[in-house]
């Protein structure tokens, strides 16, 4: 079930809680929410940018540190070392 985030269309006519982006469960074939649950102010659907690229958590370091090796493909079945 993704978690979608919403707020407040007029910020003068809300509540604290969506004032600010807050985060919604719902089920996919769920229609959007278009009302805040506490306070019924309108409510609008923010689209956040999916997280992707290279990871913070240091995932290689400790591969590397662990024996582990990166390999780089160099052509068809032929692959080279990295570390």
């Amino acid at each position: 079930m993704p978690i979608r985030e919403y707020q407040a269309t007029d910020p003068n006519r809300s509540c604290s809680s969506c004032r600010q982006p807050f985060e919604q469960i719902e089920s996919v074939n769920q229609p959007p929410v278009e009302k805040c649950p506490q306070c019924g102010a309108a409510v609008v659907r923010l689209i956040s940018a999916p997280a992707v690229g290279a990871s913070r958590t240091g995932f290689d370091d400790r591969a590397k540190s662990a024996g582990f090796h990166k390999l780089k493909k160099l052509g068809r079945g032929e692959y080279e070392k990295k570390y």
